[in-house]
């Protein structure tokens, strides 16, 4: 929360602010998140307009996950940048736009958490890779393949043939 009473309403004025809120529960995707308690760096600007107030900045944190592909716990962090014109009670903006189409300043405070949640969770990749090369597993045996020796490979019999092989037993080179 910012409390917009620190540099008044007047149009032009402006004052910066650094803040370091941790991270609440669920901050993530599934397969990638912003641990919970971590700190989020913002570093923003607020800037009075006639409407209200525009926020603009930038949000850091550190991110924990599995890789989409092979499972391996990876660690990375996200940097993305915002603006945002919260309008004030009454203004023009307030009365001509609805509810949910415009951020709002509510009691002289500005709520930077759903912005900053937004931001963050729609710049992560829903299926992050440990490195852009990796392979992934075998889904024969469930290894990595970049574990695995160049010729591994597991027979596959397609189903409709597996009952005659069952009922007749192998092939000629298998007997």
């Amino acid at each position: 929360m910012i409390d917009t009473r620190d540099f008044g309403r007047q149009a032009g004025a402006s004052r910066s602010y650094t803040r370091r809120p941790p991270a609440s529960a669920g901050f993530g995707l599934d397969m990638v998140r912003v641990p919970e308690g971590e700190p989020i760096e913002l570093d923003l600007l607020l800037e009075a307009v006639v409407e209200g107030v525009l926020v603009s900045g930038t949000a850091r944190a550190p991110l924990t996950g599995e890789c989409a592909r092979c499972l391996d716990p990876i660690s990375d962090e996200v940097e993305v940048e915002f603006r945002e014109l919260f309008a004030y009670p009454e203004s023009a903006t307030d009365t001509s736009t609805d509810e949910d189409e415009v951020s709002r300043v509510t009691d002289d405070l500005i709520d930077l958490e759903p912005l900053v949640r937004d931001t963050v969770l729609t710049s992560l990749s829903p299926a992050p890779l440990c490195s852009p090369d990796c392979r992934g597993l075998c889904s024969g045996c469930g290894v990595k393949w970049a574990e695995l020796d160049p010729e591994h490979h597991h027979e596959t019999i397609d189903p409709r043939w597996a009952a005659l092989r069952e009922r007749f037993g192998g092939t000629e080179e298998e007997n």
